[in-house]
């Protein structure tokens, strides 16, 4: 079978001190899971791998659960191929703000009633746009003091997301080729 690199973003892990998991047992866990070649970028959990289709079908639910087990913490685990982090990148709506420009990577797809349901002045002068299974965030302000948070995009519409910014996702597709 064939493999392919992929990127797993976690949400969480290692931030103000808060779900301390190292890099290293996090490595490990992809590794037992079956993936290869796997490396981690800054201590955020964000884990570069190549695994075989079969392999990354349920791996997102093993190394949760994996993490809840072993650490006790309970953290949504994102998946991405590099195809799709390509079009991430390539998508983005905001050229030239790439400074202030974060992307909300969600778990699923949220339907086109719930996006149309989002409002759009929440947190102005933020802004934002959903393009299939990510979310554009243009903060002019910075992130911290944005109402357009994790939190109000997952109730909204009915997912689980995870941030990051702009710099790093470029970061983590220039490692995965």
């Amino acid at each position: 079978m064939q493999s392919a690199a992929q990127l797993a973003l976690l949400r969480g892990i290692n931030v103000g001190g808060k779900n301390k998991l190292p890099m290293r047992d996090l490595a490990g866990m992809f590794e037992d899971a079956g993936c290869a070649n796997v490396r981690t970028f800054i201590q955020s959990g964000n884990v570069i791998f190549t695994a075989t289709a079969s392999v990354s079908k349920g791996l997102a639910g093993v190394v949760a659960s994996k993490i809840a087990a072993q650490f006790g913490h309970k953290v949504p685990v994102i998946l991405r191929t590099v195809q799709q982090l390509r079009e991430v990148v390539s998508n983005n709506p905001f050229p030239g703000a790439e400074e202030i420009l974060h992307v909300m990577f969600l778990a699923d797809r949220p339907s086109p009633a719930k996006i149309a349901a989002l409002d759009p002045n929440r947190s102005a002068p933020d802004s934002f746009i959903v393009r299939a299974q990510e979310i554009y965030l243009h903060l002019p302000n910075g992130v911290a003091d944005s109402k357009l948070t994790n939190a109000w995009f997952d109730s909204k519409l009915g997912t689980v997301s995870t941030g990051r910014n702009w710099r790093t996702v470029t970061k983590l597709l220039e490692m995965m080729k």
